[in-house]
């Protein structure tokens, strides 16, 4: 779920006592920096205060729905129906409303609800339409087109300055997987509000996805020097320092901690702690009490830490089963590419091999998911490594495939190799296509090389087939272009090899001898002393046998 943001939770003005309003807007606050916990206490006194207050209904239906510790969906869905029981026309509530019934999956119910709201409101109201936009972005059943519509209605409005609607788009856009657009979105929200942290958190966390370690760690960075109150921050830089630097770690957690509840998400951190600082069975201990203690409420991350301790600890069943459990939970947006690397190793230190061979559709993903070639490189040697110690030949290709599938400017080499790793898997059909449709067509000055794999596939699959003569064709081109390359001397036990194809071709399905004479006299042109050649041309240019007299006994 994402982040309630600072506009949007400061957008409702409760236009009460003033005690009243300042513990509305101390709430949403709160609410902003994630402090759960505080938040709905503020708006539990405002709601105390005035019973008929709409938007303490509305807020502390949203706190309810995104605490992590006691999220209570079904609490917050209570409280909007009694509200909206005698007040059935208020626009905020129909769209907490409909919030509610995206996330139980009623699509058209809440669609409805929706518009209505807008209806009511003219399409006039901004703090409406990115309420409704906000409703699909966080529900998963939500529409992030339908949201980035109304956002664009909201920014059409008439002296429209508001950030909190382009941070909404950038949400929209990032469920929709589009990064660039979501980045220009944050941007914007900056121009309205350069001290908006929570944007300029979520330009990194679109790099985060990426793996682009040049932009997300000064995002985060910056978005703590922007607003130092700005807890979530500190969570980003924590989780991105404590496998790598115990002491920045620490530092981190410590901001973290003095500016955020005391609560689920503090504990998850010192878990973690424990076990970047060397106390590997104790933080899966931790873990486990924690997942234990908040059951579905739990942080996905837990999963993850004991996936990692159970690893380090040599307990590969369990670390396979948490880690299956932490990517079944988590949102895609938390899921890196090293956490299918992660799983791609526990799968490889399983005892039973057909299991292990898991390994490699994960390898695949971390490959796939990973933005930096490097990290594709890093990642693919592992996983060859295990298919060559598992003598796994379909699993080397799978990965290859992943690698030339996923670089951004891939070289001949790669798709060499992503060919002949389907070729020495058995994969005959798909090196076919490879070198045959892509190779010979987009590396023409790698022809040889094209023509060469192109014919040893096509005759993989011939000798399958009981000689339909596939790779003919393939063969003569392939020996045309490496007799005449300047460095034909270097091809020419594959050029025999093509000649003796060819000759076996026409002499036995196409009873051609002459032809197949014709190709063993080119063996010799290569390879003069060639004894095979000079023996089937002799026993092809032999006279046949003279007949026998009908009768004759001599």
């Amino acid at each position: 779920m994402r982040t309630l943001s600072i506009s949007l939770l400061l957008a409702f003005t409760f236009v009460g006592g003033t005690v009243k309003a300042q513990t509305l807007e101390e709430g949403k606050r709160l609410l902003y920096y994630e402090r759960f916990a505080s938040a709905q206490t503020a708006f539990e006194k405002a709601l105390n205060a005035n019973p008929n207050n709409i938007d303490a209904v509305y807020w502390l239906g949203q706190t309810m729905i995104h605490r992590r510790d006691t999220r209570d969906t079904a609490g917050a869905k209570a409280l909007f129906q009694k509200m909206l029981a005698t007040n059935g026309n208020a626009p905020l509530l129909l769209v907490g409303m409909g919030h509610i019934e995206l996330l139980y999956g009623n699509k058209t119910d809440s669609r409805q609800r929706f518009e209505t709201a807008i209806s009511l409101t003219k399409e006039k109201d901004i703090n409406i339409l990115n309420a409704v936009a906000y409703a699909n972005i966080d529900a998963k059943d939500g529409d992030p087109n339908y949201a980035i519509q109304k956002l664009n209605i909201a920014i059409q409005i008439k002296r429209f300055n508001d950030p909190e609607t382009y941070v909404l788009m950038g949400d929209a856009y990032r469920r929709l997987f589009d990064g660039g657009n979501a980045v220009q979105s944050y941007q914007k929200a900056l121009g309205l509000n350069p001290k908006l942290a929570e944007a300029e958190m979520k330009i990194g966390i679109i790099y985060l996805t990426q793996n682009n370690r040049e932009y997300f760690l000064p995002d985060f960075e910056s978005a703590v020097t922007m607003d130092p109150a700005y807890a979530p921050a500190y969570e980003q830089l924590f989780l991105y320092w404590y496998l790598r630097d115990v002491n920045k770690a620490a530092t981190y957690l410590d901001k973290y901690a003095a500016n955020s509840d005391q609560g689920a998400d503090l504990e998850y951190m010192k878990a973690g702690m424990l076990y970047v600082s060397g106390k590997v069975a104790e933080s899966r201990t931790r873990a486990q009490q924690l997942i234990g203690q908040y059951g579905a409420n739990v942080n996905p991350r837990m999963y993850k830490l004991v996936a990692f301790a159970s690893d380090s600890l040599g307990d590969y069943t369990a670390a396979r089963e948490a880690m299956s459990n932490f990517l079944a939970k988590a949102d895609s947006s938390i899921i890196l590419p090293t956490d299918y690397e992660e799983f791609g190793k526990i799968y490889g230190k399983l005892s039973d091999s057909v299991t292990r061979s898991m390994a490699f559709q994960y390898y695949a993903k971390a490959i796939m998911a990973d933005s930096l070639d490097a990290d594709k490189m890093k990642f693919s040697g592992e996983a060859l490594d295990l298919a060559k110690q598992l003598h796994n030949k379909p699993a080397a290709a799978l990965i290859t495939g992943a690698v030339y599938n996923s670089l951004k400017n891939p070289t001949y080499s790669d798709l060499f190799k992503y060919g002949t790793a389907n070729y020495s898997a058995g994969n005959f059909k798909t090196a076919d296509s490879i070198f045959c449709g892509v190779f010979i067509p987009r590396y023409p000055t790698q022809q040889v090389f094209g023509y060469l794999w192109c014919a040893r596939s096509k005759q993989a699959q011939d000798d399958s087939l009981n000689s339909q003569g596939l790779a003919v064709d393939a063969y003569v081109k392939f020996t045309q272009i490496a007799r005449t390359s300047p460095d034909s001397a270097t091809f020419n036990t594959q050029i025999v090899g093509g000649y003796f194809y060819l000759a076996s071709y026409y002499n036995d399905i196409k009873k051609d001898k002459p032809k197949a004479v014709e190709y063993m006299q080119k063996v010799l042109e290569v390879d003069p002393t060639n004894a095979s050649a000079q023996n089937v041309i002799k026993m092809l240019t032999a006279p046949p046998p003279k007949q026998k007299p009908k009768g004759s006994t001599k």
